[in-house]
């Protein structure tokens, strides 16, 4: 495998003729450079009129390497042939290299070029590429390709330290200007100069195309706004070293290569926006600097990001009332590192009402708004505090958190949002504070830190309880005057408060789907519609027996009863109801019955549950372990209201609630899963510290338990 490397853009504040005196004084050897043993001149040419001036030099090279590694290779020193063509004219110096040393096993080469900066002539700009391939090596071809590149990158930056070593010898023996060259009064005949022009050609040979370029973009040097968004198709447009340490941070020569090189590639093939520069850095590092891994994953991010225009998602979508009034989540003043801070009070969020009342697609586009915000804060906090701020902190409050919280649809969502923002915004977490965390949240820890990045995880900081308040708490990252009220600081955080949101703002699948929006309910949350006499049921298959049934569903309207059969074998297909008998059309849910009129309940199938009521409004999650293989049928029907017992006279309940069901139809919204008994119990022991409801969020919780088969269904009834 060739390996490559590219430099940014130096650049040195004197002009042109001082470097290249400064740049002479390396030869015939340096100090600065131990592994630089010797060199001696092999060609010189030089024009009559002393503008083109071309050497040839066999540098004599001591490589750092294993002694077994030289004796068996049978040399003690490696010798490389350098070519330097300076033009004094043009003032610009181009320089090529190559090994001459195991020329056939190890193939080296470099190309350096030091030009006269595009805005500024009395400043110089400097080059440098390099490939390494090694075709053999006595069976240490890793080994070598290691040394060979630690040997590079550690002359590379040593490169301007000692150009600026020189400058300043040369600045006390009292020469600190050096004059540009100047054509001698008499000209030399045509003659002459075509003999010039054909011995230089002789002994100079080209360079590549892309290193004869004379200036650099100003884009790239003019100024650090410019070289941040370059337009698609500017080859020429380059970093600059200087640049990259103050808007990019400290970075190894081999990690500026790669962000040249990978910069270079999108420029030249990719047709549209080009990422910044910051956005580019994010995605090496997220593969360890591997350029073809953050190829990918950065082709895909910008594929996503045209199809969902994300680029405009801040100036074109408005988030919903929803949203601002109950998403618990804002951005407050910064750490003291620099990091934009973002605070999430998540135990006082009801994650289920906003998955109601928006659908998952709206939440997601809220996250990216979140996200697109953060990056466009990083860069105002990078020029606000003059250095590097490529990521931010985020403070998540679980003071409140429960097991209301882990309502399965709703994890799901959120193992969603995590897969996206993992996927298109690596590396913008700088640190995550976790505070106040209750017994339950080891429970949704183990939900979804699979799906989080180990990079990303070794930046939680978990705090239970008020450990947050003691060392190396939150003061350690966090400004004493900026730490929120809630959390015993003197800042107002204009952070919404969170709360329930309002079931009159809920949404049907119906709905949402009217309005193109990719519900999450279309794939795990069915919609139903239960009628007289026609009740729904679903088939679940049970191989294994102790598995666990798990529910979640909504009664929309109308009253029902749940119930849970088990067959030994499988019912009839599956049979839409016409709906004929009914007169009603029901254009959102199905309607479905498995159980054949000609079973006989006790013979064919049995009950497994006790019969559930559940009334028009409720939320009910529950579980039931099975004991058998086979299949079990979980059924919602409808339910007549019985007249009292006391009076043959109806009771004003249920004459209102006949009113509200005259047309004898239900609705519900309902979700299952079969999951493992051994992963179904973690969750079971943190449920009964969940009981106390949804902290102030919650009016009233009940729950009903089974303990003959072990399940459990909760309802919440939510203000």
């Amino acid at each position: 495998m060739v390996q490559k490397y590219q430099s940014p853009v130096r650049v040195y504040k004197h002009p042109f003729e001082l470097i290249m005196a400064a740049y002479e004084r390396r030869f015939p050897t340096c100090p600065l450079i131990p592994m630089f043993v010797d060199s001696d001149t092999v060609n010189e040419f030089r024009s009559e009129d002393g503008a083109i001036h071309i050497i040839e030099r066999r540098c004599k090279l001591d490589i750092d390497a294993p002694r077994l590694l030289k004796k068996i290779a049978g040399v003690d020193y490696v010798y490389f042939v350098q070519k330097n063509s300076l033009n004094a004219r043009e003032r610009t110096l181009h320089i090529e290299a190559h090994n001459e040393t195991f020329a056939n096993r190890v193939i080296i080469k470099e190309h350096c070029c030091y030009t006269v900066h595009p805005e500024n002539e009395d400043w110089t700009c400097f080059e440098q590429s390099a490939s390494l391939d090694i075709k053999s090596f006595f069976g240490f071809e890793s080994t070598v390709e290691k040394i060979a590149m630690k040997q590079y990158t550690s002359n590379i930056k040593k490169g301007k330290e000692i150009i600026e070593y020189y400058l300043h010898q040369l600045e006390e023996e009292g020469i600190t200007f050096v004059p540009r060259w100047t054509p001698p009064p008499l000209a030399p005949s045509s003659e002459t100069a075509a003999s010039c022009r054909k011995r230089a050609a002789s002994l100079a040979s080209v360079a590549p195309e892309a290193t004869q370029k004379d200036g650099l973009s100003s884009e790239a040097l003019g100024s650090p706004g410019g070289a941040s968004e370059p337009a698609a198709g500017t080859p020429d447009d380059k970093l600059d070293a200087d640049y990259i340490k103050r808007y990019l941070g400290d970075l190894t020569p081999l990690q500026e290569s790669c962000l040249i090189r990978l910069r270079q590639w999108l420029q030249e093939t990719h047709k549209g926006k080009i990422p910044k520069d910051e956005h580019i850095l994010r995605f090496l590092r997220a593969r360890d600097f591997n350029i073809d891994k953050a190829r990918e994953i950065m082709c895909q991010s910008l594929t996503w990001r045209k199809q969902h225009q994300v680029d405009y998602i801040l100036d074109t979508w408005d988030p919903p009332q929803v949203l601002q009034d109950y998403y618990a989540g804002g951005w407050h003043h910064h750490d003291k590192d620099g990091r934009p801070l973002y605070v999430l009070r998540l135990g006082q969020m009801d994650t289920k009402g906003l998955v109601r009342a928006l659908g998952e697609e709206a939440l997601l586009r809220y996250v990216l708004s979140i996200n697109e915000e953060g990056l466009r804060r990083c860069e105002e906090n990078t020029k606000v505090f003059g250095r590097p701020i490529s990521s931010w902190t985020c403070l998540v409050d679980l003071e409140g958190l429960n097991m209301r919280h882990l309502w399965r649809p709703g994890v799901k969502a959120l193992l969603r949002i995590i897969e996206v923002v993992e996927a298109n915004y690596p590396e913008t977490l700088g640190r995550l504070l976790i505070l106040r965390a209750p017994r339950v949240f080891p429970v949704l820890w183990t939900l979804v830190s699979p799906f989080i990045d180990d990079n990303t995880r070794r930046k939680f900081l978990i705090y239970a309880g008020n450990d947050y308040q003691g060392p190396g708490g939150l003061l350690d990252y966090i400004d004493r005057e900026v730490i929120p009220d809630f959390l015993g600081g003197e800042c107002m955080c204009e952070v919404p408060e969170g709360g329930l949101v309002p079931k009159s703002l809920y949404r049907t699948a119906e709905e949402l789907e009217n309005e193109d929006l990719k519900l999450w309910t279309e794939t795990i949350y069915q919609s139903a519609s239960v009628f007289k006499g026609a009740p729904h049921e679903i088939l679940v298959q049970i191989v294994d027996a102790s598995s666990v049934i798990t529910w979640d569903f909504d009664v929309c309207k109308g009253d029902i009863v749940f119930n849970i059969y088990h067959s030994k074998r499988s019912p009839q297909p599956p049979k839409k109801d016409s709906l004929g008998a009914h007169s009603i059309t029901s254009p959102g849910g199905n309607n479905v019955q498995l159980i054949d009129r000609a079973w006989q309940l006790g013979r064919d199938y049995s009950m497994v549950e006790s019969p559930l009521i559940c009334r028009e409004g409720e939320s009910v999650q529950g579980s039931h372990v099975t004991r058998w293989p086979g299949f079990y049928i979980l059924q919602w029907k409808f339910h007549s209201m019985p007249a009292c017992a006391a009076t043959n006279l109806p009771r004003v309940d249920d004459v209102l609630a006949s009113l509200q069901v005259s047309s004898h139809k239900c609705k519900v919204m309902y979700y299952t899963e079969v999951i493992g008994s051994e992963d179904f119990r973690g969750s079971m022991t943190s449920l009964e510290s969940s009981h106390s409801g949804f902290s102030q969020l919650s009016a009233a919780t009940t729950s009903s338990s089974q303990s003959h088969s072990s399940s459990m269904a909760s309802r919440w009834r939510l203000c």
